[in-house]
């Protein structure tokens, strides 16, 4: 690793400061992505700026009836928090689904919107890789892809976002607090990351700078259920080959709200609009879930080795709806009902 200095502020303000005197510096919080990427020399920042000790890691409800969640709060923390079991389970399954015990104790809110890509060609630095090295290519493209992006990818880079909450996030609507030296401001966390394009090594909009300060929940809609399922390699402790997060609800046996997002298959979260459309208002049936499903993938474009994400995403995506949907119908069915109803 490369030498590199420390420091721990003890106010946002001093945080902030810090990182605009360094242009260098990085902030730090739980560590588990930027160590592991310093260690293999992709990151090497020259100052490192601790915000574990800012009062950034409440949990709280808002006036509004949603959630706030504080930047630095540890994923094991907000996915045994009896309001996120209760009202957004989809989220405390996502955060359950990932990593170990051990690195959700330690990774925070913040950094797990914030973790980089885990393509073998980004984390090997004798490789070329346009995310790392702007304009040095993207050799996975021809490569090992098996696990990278079917959808919303582009020539520059076909990386996928490896986090699982962040998934739930964007089907939950939910926003990210920022702050910098310009002020404050709300980004929707279905527009805080972004696609590839000709610019790979911009994973977000967040500018030079900044700091994540907390992300908000809306309240649920009245009676919505939702869940969260994952499709991985092996059954525990390794990243989504495709996942799924569904917040839905059914009356009268048609589909009311419905917000679902894919995870493991692009650059970013993947709201899935064109599905949605599909499901407002349908009749709440497995034909219904399937003809959704395939309108959102009909745009997916897999590369040599990974076509089968297609067709395990639309698998999953149509097990879950028909699950919650049976829920919602009043039978028992895996996946939470939000609201006021219990988790699982």
């Amino acid at each position: 690793m490369k030498p590199f200095a420390y420091e721990r502020p003890e106010r946002v303000e001093e945080a902030l400061d810090r990182i605009a005197a360094h242009p260098g510096a990085r902030f730090l919080a739980g560590g588990t992505n930027l160590v592991d990427l310093m260690k293999l020399g992709v990151a090497g920042p020259s100052l490192l700026v601790d915000i574990g000790g800012l009062p950034l890691d409440g949990v709280e409800e808002t006036p509004d009836g949603g959630l706030r969640i504080g930047a630095t709060a540890r994923n094991s923390d907000v996915a045994a928090h009896p309001v996120v079991r209760a009202r957004y389970p989809v989220l405390s399954q996502a955060l359950l689904s990932g990593a170990s015990a051990q690195l959700r104790n330690a990774a925070t809110t913040g950094g797990n919107l914030l973790q980089r890509t885990r393509c073998p060609y980004f984390q090997d630095t004798s490789k070329p890789c346009n995310k790392r090295a702007p304009g040095s290519g993207c050799p996975a493209r021809e490569g090992v892809h098996r696990d990278l992006a079917v959808i919303g990818h582009s020539a520059h880079c076909v990386a996928t976002h490896p986090s699982d909450m962040a998934v739930a996030l964007a089907a939950l609507d939910a926003e990210v607090r920022l702050i910098g030296h310009s002020g404050e401001r709300t980004v929707p966390v279905t527009a805080f990351h972004r696609l590839p394009g000709d610019r790979p090594e911009q994973d977000t909009v967040l500018e030079p700078g900044e700091l994540i300060t907390a992300v908000t929940l809306p309240a649920p809609p009245p009676g919505a259920r939702s869940g969260y399922r994952k499709a991985r390699d092996r059954a525990s402790y390794a990243f989504a080959l495709a996942s799924v997060a569904v917040v839905l609800t059914v009356e009268d046996g048609r589909v009311g709200h419905a917000a679902l997002a894919f995870g493991g298959l692009a650059h970013k979260p993947w709201r899935a609009r064109e599905a949605e459309e599909v499901l407002r208002g349908a009749p709440a049936t497995a034909e219904t879930y399937a003809r959704a499903a395939d309108a959102e993938l009909a745009a997916a474009e897999p590369l040599r080795d990974n076509g089968f994400k297609v067709p395990l995403a639309r698998n999953l995506a149509v097990s879950v709806l028909r699950e919650l949907a049976a829920g919602a119908d009043g039978t028992d069915a895996p996946g939470g009902r939000t609201g006021g109803g219990t988790a699982p």
